[in-house]
């Protein structure tokens, strides 16, 4: 068997894997595209992050594929119909870097209320600004949660514990779910989710029903002085509105882990704004993630290779 595998995974992925065929490891393959389509003619199965291109071109060129692996969980860069047309299974990380990601969202809401990372600087500078660097609690604020799946459901537990009071909106989650009777989060509209919050995170797809959902016009529903936090997919919020609300001070800023075109150019406007944090698609990028993610990957195509069930199946 040959598995190639064109972006990061962790030793312990590679160690597993090794045990069900012959590796070929470069984790910059996906940035090749004619080396990778020559690598994968004779591929069983192809691992691969949210940067290589599973589409009908490169299925058409994989002749003998099985199975493709999935370092994570977003799935907009595989044509899953493509993949089923052709009958090879797509297998993905399920819940490995839901915590990171989590904790990533409760990074950002510290980030935004107490910034110990300007006040540190401006120590060091020999200033010592009590007044300028004085925060607020996260306490008591409202953290509305858009989408309510595994991730959104372990960021409500943590906001328990943290004082939150938690708005939830899912158009695919009823009121008798587990979210809303057993983990304190109230139903809401989508509408009064926005007006409410201070912290809005995102926990949806990329799909055609969520490009762009939140834009000017749910923007101008938030209060001036809420946070937008996108660990989920880029294009979920349109980010020329974004950067136009945050630069009148519509709202208060956001925090941006993905964006529509990865990696950042040195000429997105986005970069203009301080009030817009950007960071480069690490919210489910922990150590104990990737471990996790790698493992789980691993083992799940070397399942499908055996012909035996995989459970992480799309």
């Amino acid at each position: 068997m040959k598995i190639v595998i064109t972006e990061l995974i962790w030793p312990n992925g590679l160690e597993l894997l090794e045990k069900y065929g012959d590796v070929e490891y470069d984790p910059s393959l996906w940035s090749d595209r004619a080396t990778l389509l020559e690598k994968v003619k004779d591929a069983d199965a192809i691992i691969v992050r949210n940067q290589t291109q599973v589409n009908e071109e490169l299925l058409g060129a994989a002749s003998n594929l099985k199975v493709v692996g999935r370092l994570g969980v977003g799935l907009d860069n595989i044509d899953i119909p493509a993949t089923k047309k052709r009958e090879v299974k797509v297998v993905f990380a399920k819940n490995a870097n839901a915590t990171s990601v989590a904790e990533y969202v409760f990074s950002a809401m510290f980030d935004a209320s107490r910034n110990l990372s300007k006040a540190n600087d401006d120590v060091h500078l020999g200033n010592w600004n009590r007044k300028q660097f004085t925060g607020s609690e996260i306490c008591g604020k409202k953290l509305g949660l858009i989408g309510l799946g595994e991730i959104a459901q372990r960021v409500a537990k943590r906001a328990q514990a943290f004082g939150l009071d938690v708005l939830g909106y899912d158009p695919f989650v009823s009121k008798f779910d587990f979210v809303y009777n057993e983990l304190g989060v109230k139903q809401v509209s989508l509408e009064e989710l926005l007006s409410h919050s201070d912290f809005i995170s995102m926990h949806v797809p990329l799909t055609k029903g969520t490009k762009d959902l939140i834009g000017a016009k749910e923007m101008e529903q938030m209060k001036s002085t809420a946070y937008l936090i996108n660990s989920s997919r880029g294009g979920i919020i349109n980010e020329a509105d974004l950067l136009e609300a945050v630069t009148l001070s519509k709202i208060g800023g956001a925090y941006l882990d993905v964006i529509e075109q990865e990696p950042i150019k040195p000429t997105n406007p986005l970069l203009t704004n301080e009030k817009i944090i950007l960071t480069p698609h690490i919210a489910g990028l922990t150590e104990e993630a990737q471990v996790r993610t790698s493992e789980l990957v691993a083992e799940e195509v070397g399942k499908v290779l055996e012909g035996k069930q995989a459970l992480c199946t799309v």
